[in-house]
């Protein structure tokens, strides 16, 4: 009730403020899901540097029992499986990391689309299309003409208790062509888009 007594001008602003901290708000909630997600691949980043190290480590040590005279090759080949082993475990965490990152990613733009989908397809239309009705009312204000396109666009959108206020016949003297009951009623639908009203020449 009290937001419907506020200037329009007043009232868009509120609503813009609105929107962007709604806005603001998602993605930030978007990028916290992100990193509590994103935290999920620290086993298989643990996993990767520890497979990488006993797998170097492991063909290390099968390099320097390679050179053993004789029996070298025998002896390289247990290390050797072991190194392949280690670099599966490495290759494992970081395919778990990979699917970690897209599954934060995938998570961080779920909550973020939805809130900006309703901005983008439900709040920006209205706004744009006050904005254009603002700037025609603004550009036809001052003219004549344009004081009774928009007097007949109050008659014809404005509640029948805002029009009764400005006058028992308002309609009567509107067609009559009573220069008051034109300003009055330009007035009244400037005053909801949040413009001035025209000044008198």
């Amino acid at each position: 009730m009290y937001a419907d007594r506020l200037p329009t001008a007043v009232r868009q602003l509120l609503t813009d403020i609105l929107v962007v901290l709604w806005v603001y708000g998602w993605i930030r909630a978007g990028l916290w899901a992100h990193a509590m997600v994103e935290k999920l691949a620290d086993p298989g980043r643990k996993l990767q540097e520890a497979g990488t190290a006993i797998a170097g480590n492991l063909g290390d040590i099968g390099g320097k029992v390679g050179r053993v005279p004789l029996v070298g090759d025998e002896l390289t080949s247990p290390f050797s499986s072991a190194a392949d082993a280690a670099g599966g475990l490495a290759e494992a965490g970081r395919q778990q990391q990979e699917i970690v990152g897209d599954l934060a990613l995938t998570m961080a733009l779920l909550i973020v689309s939805v809130p900006l989908a309703l901005v983008l397809f439900g709040w920006l239309p209205l706004r744009l299309r006050w904005m254009r009705r603002a700037g025609v009312a603004a550009r036809v204000r001052d003219e004549p003409a344009g004081r009774d396109l928009l007097a007949l666009r109050a008659l014809a959108g404005r509640p029948l208790d805002e029009l009764t206020k400005l006058g028992p016949d308002i309609a009567g003297a509107w067609r009559s062509g009573d220069a008051a009951a034109v300003d009055a009623l330009a007035a009244l639908e400037l005053r909801e888009l949040g413009l001035r009203p025209a000044r008198r020449r």
